[in-house]
């Protein structure tokens, strides 16, 4: 067969994390879920693991892996995050590229990224190396085999940037059709213009490089692409594969390639049920026979190529300009707000090329003294990066170091090579994409710049701020009140800098609420207590500490002494200071616990204030998670009383509200209020049990009905939800169980009186994955005679009839 399909899907979101933390904290817009990567992983990534081909009745006859019949590729710092967050759909995607080989001839389908998605051609030279280097050595780390393809930020590209791709034995990469310039084949004198985008895409090319290397380059269909990404062809599975299909030319007898490229979110996140239009489409291209899916490292062996290309430089698949959206307003971006400019990505990327270039000979100048080549080393501390063991480390510096280092010396140049990584991190693409300068992805990157400004003047005792924030000022802002970069790196930027005092002041503060082992991690750091007394008087709660914090990042350490106090609500106070002796240090315990004890309150605030001075905090010193959750428990006794106020109000008073309702007349918006906080509450906790009663929960629903109640449905679709995962999940692990079956039967079977769509993801793989391995034993032991197991077998049959799972018989 000559005719050949390839789908590849670049799935990747900027790294997110807090460069102090190297956590994601909460992010209440992706509200009910923690952060974007876990809203995004819920809507595409995870379903492109189990997507779903379904038959004629509109009844699951397959939940399928898409990405082993695709070719695709991973942000190396989203796989970092979903290898801890989301292992299941990790590992999904690991064995999608290992079932990839056994589909394409021993070729795997994932792709390598440069690492942190930064603009190539834009960059200098050493980080160009370092991008690839570290991009590849993620992927071998990763999918156990080296990468045959890599995948370019944006597709952004220059001669130099596909020559280090060659030269690090990548054999291929993938671009737009308006990136090639010429064309002709191989060993002919004439070359054929092909900037208007009219280069074949059905064909590999050979695109020769100044170092006499060579890289092919695949041009994926444009106009396919675009209408799978911005238009409606993933409305329907069929249309999608046909549309492929139709690609081919007619009456052509050599190999022909019909392949697209498109964001990976393009399946499911940004087309809801995008990821099921993908697995169908799939299933009919293989089914008909008319076409073979492949992956690109197959089709090259298979079909090497016979024409050659010349590049078109500087240019992207997401800029009209070339790559220009990321250093000029040219007109490409993406917002609400047209009237908006974006003349603030030059002065912003001069101001971070800037903050680069200045910290190049001081990182020189400071690792000759203990590297032997201090940018080779940059180049394999991904190695330290991806496995941070001190075993791992110790091997990492005996290679790369001049002599033994003591531990001061190790940790310094760890913040040399920390320096160096947020000083690429801070180029990550997305914080020049958007609209605005103040937007989350540029405030993201300016938080690496940030960091890496941070560890300089720890380093080389230099303060880079100043002059930073100068060059920032030119980049305005289109939102008045924060006026330009400087505003906003101080509004945004500097709350979120810390240090080893402030992790301790969380930990103390965190300890007035929860119990913490004598050695605990918090994000990044560790906390090993070495002294501690707690004292209590009713709601006042005292304690004094001294502990040791350690970055496990620079390994820097130091001991502290701290003091919190908690008298109630959110009124609180805690102190910290560097250790400096045991008698200090329990002089400090011996005074407070001496007029704590006295019930004298005001004077324990004056006493702390004598002993810390200025290195006081509170509540809002917390890291945000920790905040948020003690926060909810502070606000728990007072939303219970609350509701038992509305409560009261509402249940002397529902007479009323229904008759009003059955009038006609509009109920007083107080009335109104108690009404909904009530009822919205009874089914949450309703809702929360897996021991669900559905009499109850049907009596509420009568009455939010009967009452014109407005619902809270995203929360409480996520709240029952949760509560049927748990319930599958239990199953999963129990799946003979009748009385666990029970439990989620009679939480599917409430669905049709719901007035919201229930989420049912999660639980149909669940109960698929049983329906696969457990039912064929349960329905021959049924067979058998077996009471338990035919009582088994009809509520199953039943559930997954609820849950539109074909049952074959």
């Amino acid at each position: 067969m000559n005719r050949y399909i390839c789908i590849h899907g670049h799935f990747y979101q900027p790294p997110r994390e807090n460069p102090w933390l190297e956590a994601i904290e909460l992010q209440d817009a992706t509200s009910p879920y923690h952060d974007w990567n876990e809203r995004i992983t819920a809507e595409c990534y995870a379903t492109n693991a189990t997507s779903r081909i379904l038959n004629e009745q509109d009844r699951i006859a397959r939940i399928v892996n898409n990405y082993a019949k695709i070719s695709f590729n991973f942000g190396p710092t989203l796989l970092a995050w979903m290898e801890e967050k989301a292992p299941d759909i990790y590992t999904a995607i690991l064995e999608a590229d290992k079932e990839s080989r056994v589909n394409f001839s021993g070729h795997g389908s994932a792709m390598a990224q440069v690492y942190n998605h930064l603009i190539m051609p834009l960059a200098n030279s050493r980080d160009k190396r370092t991008q690839v280097s570290w991009g590849i050595k993620d992927f071998e780390h990763r999918f156990g085999r080296k990468p045959e393809g890599m995948w370019l930020s944006e597709t952004a590209v220059d001669v130099e940037t596909l020559d280090i791709l060659a030269q690090c034995d990548i054999r291929f990469t993938i671009l737009s059709p308006h990136q090639a310039q010429r064309v002709r084949r191989i060993g002919a004198e004439q070359w054929d213009d092909v900037r208007d985008g009219t280069v074949d895409p059905k064909m590999p090319y050979l695109c020769r490089l100044p170092s006499e290397k060579t890289i092919v380059l695949f041009f994926y269909d444009g106009s396919i692409s675009h209408d799978v990404a911005f238009g409606n062809l993933l409305k329907s599975g069929d249309r999608f594969a046909e549309r492929l299909l139709n690609a081919f030319s007619e009456n052509v007898e050599t190999p022909q390639l019909t392949h697209i490229a498109s964001d990976g979110e393009t399946y499911g996140h940004h087309h809801r049920f995008g990821e099921m239009a993908l697995s169908y489409a799939l299933h009919f291209i293989e089914s008909r026979n008319t076409a073979r899916l492949t992956n690109y490292g197959e089709y090259l062996e298979k079909n090497p190529p016979t024409y050659e290309v010349e590049l078109a430089e500087n240019t992207s698949w997401s800029c009209a300009h070339g790559v220009e959206r990321w250093r000029s307003d040219c007109g490409c971006r993406i917002g609400k707000h047209p009237e908006w400019h974006q003349a603030w990505r030059a002065p912003l990327r001069e101001a971070l090329d800037w903050l680069r270039d200045s910290f190049v000979k001081m990182y020189e100048g400071k690792a000759r003294s203990y590297l032997k080549e201090p940018w080779e080393a940059r180049d394999d501390y991904i190695k330290v990066v991806l496995n941070r063991s001190r075993e791992n480390l110790d091997t990492f510096l005996k290679e790369h170091c001049q002599r033994t280092l003591s531990e001061a010396e190790k940790t310094e140049v760890l913040k040399l090579f920390e320096l160096q990584r947020c000083a690429m991190l801070m180029y990550t693409s997305c914080g020049w994409f958007f609209d605005e300068l103040s937007g989350i992805e540029t405030v993201q990157i300016m938080q690496y710049a940030g960091r890496a400004i941070q560890l300089a003047q720890e380093i080389f005792g230099h303060d880079s701020e100043p002059q930073f924030l100068d060059l920032l000022s030119r980049a305005k802002s289109n939102i008045p009140v924060l006026e330009n970069g400087r505003i906003i790196y101080q509004k945004y930027v500097k709350p979120a800098t810390l240090d080893l005092e402030q992790v301790c002041a969380h930990h103390s503060i965190s300890s007035l609420f929860r119990e913490h082992p004598e050695k605990t991690s918090v994000y990044c750091y560790t906390i090993e207590r070495e002294d501690s007394k707690q004292l209590e008087a009713g709601k006042t709660k005292l304690i004094v500490e001294r502990s040791k914090v350690t970055s496990e990042m620079t390994l820097e350490s130091s001991t502290f002494c701290s003091a919190a106090l908690h008298m109630g609500d959110h009124n609180l106070s805690c102190g910290v200071r560097e250790f400096r002796g045991a008698r200090l240090h329990q002089t400090l315990v011996r005074e407070l616990s001496n007029v704590f004890d006295q019930a004298d309150y005001p004077k324990t605030l004056r006493l702390m204030d004598k002993h810390f001075g200025t290195a006081t905090y509170s509540l809002k010193s917390l890291f945000r998670d920790e905040q948020r959750e003690i926060l909810n428990r502070i606000l728990k006794t007072t939303l219970e009383e609350a509701d038992g106020a509305y409560r009261q109000l509402y249940e002397y008073h529902a007479p009323l509200m229904r008759f009003l309702k059955d009038s006609g007349v509009p109920p007083p918006k107080a009335l109104s209020i108690a009404s909904e906080v009530v009822l919205n509450n009874s089914l949450r906790i309703a809702f929360e049990t897996e021991d669900l009663d559905p009499e109850r929960v049907q009596m509420l629903l009568k009455e939010v009905h009967s009452e014109g109640i407005q619902l809270d449905a995203e929360s409480l679709e996520y709240t029952l939800r949760s509560t049927a995962e748990q319930l599958a999940e239990d199953l999963r692990r129990n799946p003979r169980e009748i009385p666990m079956l029970q439990k989620l039967h009679t939480v599917i079977t409430l669905l049709p009186s719901l007035p919201f769509r229930l989420n049912l993801w999660n639980v149909q793989n669940r109960c698929y994955d049983i329906l696969q391995d457990i039912y064929p034993e349960m329905k021959a032991e049924s067979q058998q005679g077996d009471k338990a197991a035919e009582k088994w077998l009809s509520l199953f049959s039943e559930l997954c009839e609820k849950l539109s799972l074909r049952v074959d018989e």
